[in-house]
């Protein structure tokens, strides 16, 4: 883990500068954004597991804002991994553009570093985990999008930490 004394608003795409950005420790939000929801999860602050939260129903930005700043605060969070849905061949379609005017929108609200890490297989790999927990297909429905974010925030302190395969961080 890298120590760190100054935190800033800033956007990363590779999980090392992000770590660079991050004080020591601290816990870091990973967040699922899709149209209608947002899947939260949090990990703890020696980054090593990462824990589906809640999802939050979208609204306009100020209201996932309050939301947001509400577990910020809780839980003294330190950074955002917010999941940046390319397209399978990695190219950005307007999804991933809208993802990043929502990390605009994240890093002029907080004070507090953020990462963009690809959430490709993301969804579809929290729910092969909930139906490997024998989870009902409506929990899984309602669960999705936090466990999904769960998934993008493994994988980026996975990364961070050097636990990820080779190839793998972004």
């Amino acid at each position: 883990m890298a120590g760190r004394s100054a935190m800033t608003s800033s956007i990363h795409e590779n999980a090392l500068s992000f770590a660079d950005a991050l004080p020591d420790g601290g816990s870091l939000m990973g967040l699922d954004l899709g149209t209608k929801t947002l899947g939260v999860a949090v990990c703890d602050a020696g980054w090593r597991f990462a824990n589906a939260d809640k999802t939050i129903t979208r609204g306009k930005f100020g209201k996932d804002c309050e939301a947001l700043r509400a577990i910020v605060e809780a839980r003294r969070i330190a950074g955002f991994v917010l999941g940046l849905p390319r397209n399978m061949n990695g190219s950005e379609g307007p999804r991933a553009q809208a993802t990043r005017a929502y990390a605009a929108n994240l890093a002029r609200s907080f004070d507090l570093p953020i990462l963009l890490w690809d959430e490709r297989w993301s969804t579809t790999s929290a729910t092969r985990d909930m139906i490997g927990q024998d989870m009902s297909r409506a929990k899984q429905k309602a669960r999705v999008d936090s466990h999904a974010a769960a998934v993008i925030l493994q994988g980026a302190i996975d990364a961070m930490t050097g636990h990820s395969l080779p190839g793998l961080a972004s």
